[in-house]
């Protein structure tokens, strides 16, 4: 990409703000989730199938090395990384994981994509399948609501680090599709090919990031205003989070201003 026309792009592109709304919520979630040692065992299973695939040597591994400095953000051991990594390249017996997507719909019509990590697919689909149905929700045909959602990488920068116009220069010349300010951050945004290479980008000047994924964002999101709805979809979606087999949901819901600031006075 052009760093000129990736820069104009970027600034006349805005998007809905619901995903960075909702990616809060998760860094809540996942902080509460890390003090009870749950979201180690997702972890675990993320590191075994990025090791495959990509080797165990993070140097050479650059999804690895990532997915290695989010886990120690999270307090994670090494030597339960370390043990995780072994496991995913062959040097110590595990599991073989199979990935598996279920598709559904929560309260007020929200699309919920489910991405489970498994040894055992008929358990993981009859497990979930039971937690849609708690929900008064069933599983969506094949496709029907993943067609919605675009794999994108995407990245997190602290203001601090970084002007939006040095990470201008950096991110987007590294084939970055859209920076914008999001409350005290950056967030940068990538197609799955270029993720890579940005993330290298803002490694050689040094830059951090506050958090770093490939992950499903929505093409339109569904507004919630309503605060006893969105309570609805965070509790499916937390008793998803809750199955063992689940690595991650990804949901198109836009959460308001108000109810958000109703819902963080509950906390």
């Amino acid at each position: 990409m052009d760093g000129r026309v990736g820069r104009a792009a970027a600034e006349d592109r805005r998007r809905m703000s619901g995903h960075s709304k909702w990616k809060t919520i998760q860094h809540k979630k996942g902080a509460a989730d890390a003090k009870r040692g749950k979201i180690f065992s997702k972890f675990s299973k993320e590191l075994m199938i990025v090791a495959k695939q990509g080797g165990g040597n993070p140097d050479s591994n650059v999804s690895l090395r990532t997915l290695i400095t989010k886990a120690r953000g999270s307090n994670m051991p090494m030597d339960n990384i370390e043990r995780a990594i072994k496991k995913g390249t062959g040097e110590l017996e595990g599991a073989m994981l199979e990935e598996v997507v279920y598709e559904g719909f929560a309260p007020g019509g929200v699309a919920l994509v489910v991405v489970a990590l498994t040894d055992n697919k008929k358990r993981a689909a009859a497990e979930i399948r039971h937690i849609f149905a708690k929900h008064g929700s069933n599983f969506a045909s094949q496709n029907s609501v993943t067609r919605g959602f675009k794999r994108k990488g995407q990245l997190f920068v602290d203001s601090a680090v970084a002007s939006e116009e040095k990470l201008m220069e950096i991110a987007l010349d590294a084939g970055a599709e859209d920076i914008q300010p999001d409350e005290g951050q950056f967030e940068i945004i990538t197609e799955p090919a270029s993720y890579i290479k940005v993330v290298e980008a803002l490694e050689k000047a040094g830059i951090k990031t506050t958090s770093s994924e490939t992950t499903l964002l929505p093409d339109i999101y569904v507004p919630v205003t309503d605060k006893a709805k969105a309570s609805q979809v965070l509790k499916f979606v937390e008793d998803l989070e809750d199955n063992e087999d689940v690595q991650n949901v990804y949901t198109n819901m836009d959460i308001s201003d108000a109810v958000m600031k109703e819902l963080e006075k509950e906390e």
